[in-house]
């Protein structure tokens, strides 16, 4: 492309653009004139909630969306003074990954499976470049490098499984920077990766900006994230950019009632206490879940994973344990472990009844008391079946002798109480958002009145206004059904608005453990220094690790 002679002007500039998608004979309006800049070497944040149009504004810039069911009725998107919503498709494919490069929320789906890690960034350098060879293989190894990957060489064979969240994030960033872009578009890069990792992340995308001179236009729900990361920031709401300015500006003075209320939207209020005499829920002593390691012709057992080592917990009647780690630390092995839903050595005892050695249809009995809420809603939740089926299925199974009615009247009264209409019981998952899918989960999870419940990372795909109205719900519907709750997350923020008790993990085991308020006031060991100060203080997190 051709170097604007106005080097003062904008790298980036949307002026009035807006995307509608086509509905039969109707369309709907996703994003509505919105306008801004990116200034070359500059960081632009895109915040709102999930639906605002950041992501259909980002996909638009590279004309990514998919026609003729998305259109743009107006607008421009000027880039070194070029539209190039008016570029014919072979000039904006040279473009993308040549001067704008775009990281996405969610590597395992980006990253082809089918290919190692050398294939992938080699393809980059050979489809703009014409790189191959030896000469291909050294620039990949120098961008694992550049990204942090330790011996790079010993990682070119890799396939996208093989790897961790945050190896995999890195490796997405060094396809995205192979052609050493002018614009980086990073869309929710860290959403899915721990606290420790999602903060590594982060500095290393500044460092990288830094040194490569690029711009860079990063699109995320969470504040904090912003805070560190960004020089300025845009605020859309229902397709509109509602408020603009710097960072530090913005977030002293917010002007519109949106911001102040996204701002405002963290997870608040204080964790049920329990009864020092109220009964244990659920027990555990010496706890341990072994992955075994087999290798030759004849598949032996050469080692252990030790996922699970050795783990005592204890859970009285109305209290929330927090669990936290980074990934892999062993925190969702330990509740599936609890939930007997994978195997496991070591005695669990479930409302005074060893457990450990019942069978399938043994343990079928007591599943109703035991329920579980995963991290991803529209994972989780048939597509195939409406709402209504979905929460109706356990009372079908757990108590076949209630009549239809009597089922249809149990799912109108979960559904109530987790704050979803009950008229939209005959919808079906994809016709609902993010946190009301997540409702919905929970509604399934609570028909059946357990005594006990896992939520495993229920809060990490949302944005924060969703998130706050989540823990909310969670600890309302704790003091009205006297709830016990495992809580596994790794956004800490959270974890202190709902946990009394915190156990941190690493590695399979507990490093630290007791009551929240001491443990976020004076944590003793330098792992849970390091953790706490990524959830709060991602720079003093990057020094710390």
């Amino acid at each position: 492309m051709s170097e604007t002679p106005l080097k003062d002007a904008p790298l980036l500039s949307i002026r009035d653009l807006s995307v509608a998608f086509a509905q039969g004979a109707r369309s709907t309006l996703a994003v509505d004139r919105v306008s801004f800049d990116v200034n070359r070497g500059e960081t632009v944040a895109l915040v709102g909630e999930s639906g605002s149009g950041k992501s259909v504004t980002a996909l638009s810039i590279l004309k990514l969306l998919q026609y003729p069911a998305a259109s743009h009725p107006s607008g421009q998107v000027l880039f070194q003074g070029e539209d190039l919503l008016a570029m014919a498709e072979g000039d904006i494919r040279r473009v993308r990954g040549n001067d704008i490069t775009m990281v996405f929320q969610e590597p395992m789906s980006s990253l082809n499976p089918l290919h190692t890690v050398e294939q992938q960034i080699a393809e980059i350098l050979f489809l703009h470049r014409g790189m191959r060879g030896p000469a291909a293989r050294k620039r990949v190894i120098e961008l694992l490098t550049e990204v942090g990957i330790p011996e790079p060489e010993t990682r070119l064979g890799s396939y996208p499984h093989q790897l961790s969240g945050g190896q995999r994030q890195r490796v997405m960033i060094a396809m995205a920077l192979a052609n050493e872009p002018q614009l980086l578009i990073a869309d929710e890069p860290t959403t899915a990766l721990d606290v420790t990792v999602q903060a590594q992340i982060l500095a290393l995308l500044k460092d990288l900006q830094r040194r490569l001179g690029m711009a860079m236009l990063f699109i995320t729900h969470d504040l904090g994230i912003v805070r560190k990361i960004a020089d300025r920031v845009c605020v859309m709401n229902h397709g509109k950019i509602v408020e603009e300015g710097p960072v530090a500006e913005l977030f002293a003075h917010p002007r519109h009632l949106y911001t102040q209320a996204l701002i405002a939207a963290q997870p608040r209020g204080n964790p049920a206490s329990p009864h020092p005499e109220a009964p244990v829920v659920l027990e555990t002593t010496g706890l341990k879940v072994w992955f075994p390691i087999k290798a030759g012709v004849m598949r032996r057992t050469v080692g252990h994973i030790k996922a699970v080592d050795g783990i005592s917990v204890e859970i009285r009647r109305g209290e929330t344990l927090g669990v936290v780690g980074e990934s892999g630390s062993g925190k969702t092995t330990l509740g599936l472990a609890l939930l007997r839903l994978i195997s496991s050595q070591g005695p669990i005892v479930f409302m005074g009844d060893p457990i450990d050695t019942l069978g399938f249809k043994q343990m079928r009995s007591r599943r109703r008391a035991m329920q579980v809420v995963f991290q991803d809603p529209f994972g989780s939740l048939s597509p195939r079946m409406s709402v209504t089926d979905i929460i109706g299925e356990g009372l079908r199974v757990h108590q076949p002798k209630l009549s239809a009615e009597e089922r249809d009247a149990r799912v109108v009264a979960a559904l109530i109480d987790v704050g979803l209409d009950p008229e939209a019981r005959h919808r079906y998952p994809h016709e609902f958002s993010g946190g009301q899918r997540q409702r919905v989960a929970i509604a399934r999870a609570i028909v059946l009145e357990p005594s006990f419940v896992v939520l495993d990372e229920p809060t990490s795909a949302l944005d924060m206004i969703v998130q706050a109205q989540i823990v909310d719900l969670l600890r309302d519907l704790q003091q009205k059904r006297g709830l016990t709750y495992l809580f596994i997350s790794h956004d800490l923020r959270v974890v202190a608005a709902l946990a009394s008790r915190v156990m941190v993990m690493k590695g399979g085991v507990v490093v630290e453990e007791g009551p929240a308020a001491d443990l976020f006031a004076q944590p003793k060991t330098a792992y849970t220094r390091a953790l706490f100060a990524a959830a709060f203080d991602m720079e003093t997190a990057v020094d710390a690790s």
